[in-house]
């Protein structure tokens, strides 16, 4: 699968989108500002991934928080600047220790230290290495999204001679950029200390060994192999990579990289990259730095560790474009990328999809589900939320979606899966995520005498309303009720629902849920609750 062209944007939005105060368009503005001032003809944004792991949804993500920035960059210059994105792959570095989700282990110990894409694929004979098959990963997902992006490999940059004149530079500035790093290491590694780690011709291993010699002239450094040899050899054609600190500074000097964005751990990085940029004659890019991502227990999530969630997880149970909801809010606040996060993200998709609809220009370029579909917003029909899905698989006991949809059609009259196929997907979703990660930590309890008694009344009162798919009125009704029976504060009310007919905490809307599970399969599972079945 190709990547997909830029979407075409609407000229409707330029001039709103000149004070448009979303964050992407906060920084595109800088963007623009230093596009201006330079003359430039283009604008070059740029993310990086380290292949060490499986891709993770962090990494996903920073590709598609600059793609946003970008869609803001094309609307405020009015789309007549030419725009690329390059994600960039480190695959050269060196395999420093084995990722805990590999089958063998031990079938990689031999390649430890070895660059990415010398390391043999330890899960398939698809690929040519280890690197080759989380960069196919990558750009799979990527292209899944329809990304509009270059891919660049950092074996093939080093090995075909794109680098080759920077690194040049670096070996005729190799005081300068020592002069920038040795102040930021402790006595021990400034002893050893280089910014060029040559790979050993003996055995291919990315060597962390301090220079013999650096000859400009020629373009070559000396140290000693594993063999305990002076070893000479060219910083060009990639028998070397730069230490991952000056490597981000000398590509952005090779590339020309306008805007890249990085998590918070690179923050106090920033202003190292910055420098060996400029020694190396480039101009440092715009940056931004968002939080990082944390799994269950609060931790950074980590490829090599393979804790948080994967990208095929999340597709597994939600949407592409709920991730891409997830990715564009506060991404300057850390946030638990767990399971529990994706109903929230579902729908609060579709509410901001359903307030889109009725906003104008400016308006619209505040809401999220703008900077979602990089301004090219659908219009999908889904009056059923994915909570309400949830809690009506765990009353119908479903196991496919068919029959979910002996409730939906009779809820939304003449709804089917062929003429809904939003819902049908949301549906589907909703199977999924109850049946794996609901289900079985579901915990009914008994109901107090106050809520036995509101209970009652409840499944007494809805015996008037047989039929009825009017969610605001049973809705009335169940306030009332509670009302009645003395609930203070009324939530409480709402809770005891919940908890002792749904096994669950919260939940949608009582009286829509009543409205598309039916009146009569309510009084049911009221009665079910109250005879103390759903205890069992």
């Amino acid at each position: 699968m190709s990547p997909a062209p830029l979407p075409v944007l609407d000229p409707a939005f330029f001039d709103a989108a000149q004070t448009a105060r979303a964050w992407p368009f906060e920084e595109a503005r800088k963007l623009v500002a230093r596009i201006e001032k330079s003359g430039k003809g283009e604008a070059l944004f740029e993310t990086g991934y380290g292949p060490s792991g499986l891709p993770h949804i962090g990494t996903f993500g920073e590709v598609a928080r600059t793609t946003m920035v970008r869609t803001a960059f094309r609307l405020l210059t009015r789309d007549q600047v030419p725009t690329r994105l390059i994600c960039f792959s480190d695959d050269l570095d060196g395999m420093r220790k084995i990722p805990d989700n590999v089958p063998s282990k031990e079938a990689m110990e031999p390649h430890l230290q070895k660059p990415l894409t010398s390391v043999p694929d330890p899960w398939t004979n698809e690929f040519n290495s280890f690197g080759d098959h989380n960069n196919a990963m990558l750009r799979r997902f990527l292209d899944t999204f329809g990304f509009d992006y270059e891919f660049a490999s950092a074996t093939d940059y080093y090995r075909s001679g794109k680098f080759d004149a920077v690194l040049r530079r670096a070996a005729e500035r190799y005081d300068d950029i020592m002069k920038v790093m040795l102040p930021t290491l402790g006595a021990e590694r400034q002893a050893t200390y280089s910014p060029f780690l040559p790979i050993s011709p003996i055995s291919g291993r990315v060597l962390y060994v301090p220079m013999k010699e650096v000859d400009a002239a020629n373009g070559t450094i000396t140290f000693t192999d594993e063999d305990g040899r002076d070893t000479t050899v060219p910083v060009t054609g990639g028998h070397v990579k730069m230490q991952w600190k000056p490597d981000f500074g000398m590509r952005w000097a090779a590339l020309g990289v306008d805007f890249e964005m990085f998590g918070k751990d690179h923050q106090t990085n920033a202003p190292i990259y910055d420098r060996i940029c400029e020694i190396l004659g480039g101009k440092a890019p715009e940056h931004y730095v968002y939080e990082l991502f944390l799994d269950s227990e609060g931790q950074k999530i980590s490829k090599s560790k393979g804790n948080g969630l994967t990208i095929d997880e999340w597709l597994t149970y939600a949407s592409n474009d709920s991730l891409g909801l997830y990715m564009f809010q506060k991404p300057r606040t850390a946030k638990r990328l767990h399971f529990d996060v994706i109903p929230r993200a579902v729908d609060e998709y579709y509410s901001f999809i359903a307030a889109y609809q009725a906003q104008d220009v400016a308006a619209r370029l505040e809401n999220p589900v703008f900077h979602v579909h990089y301004g090219a917003v659908p219009n999908p029909d889904v009056p059923v939320s994915f909570a309400l899905l949830l809690n009506l698989v765990a009353t119908a006991n479903a196991e496919d979606t068919k029959v979910l949809w002996g409730f939906i059609s009779r809820y939304l009259k003449g709804a089917t899966a062929q003429n809904h196929p939003e819902i049908d997907r949301l549906a589907g979703y909703a199977v999924r995520y109850f049946n794996d990660k609901v289900k079985p930590f579901k915990v009914y309890r008994a109901p107090t005498d106050q809520e036995r008694a509101a209970l009652q009344d409840l499944y007494d009162q809805l015996a008037g309303h047989e039929g009825s798919t009017d969610g605001g009125a049973l809705q009335d009704l169940v306030y009332a009720i509670g009302n009645a029976h003395k609930f203070e504060p009324l939530r409480d009310w709402f809770k005891a629902i919940y908890q002792v007919l749904l096994g669950d905490d919260q939940g949608p809307r009582f009286g829509s849920f009543i409205a598309l599970f039916g009146v009569a399969e309510t009084r049911k599972l009221i009665a079910d609750a109250l005879a103390g079945k759903l205890l069992a």
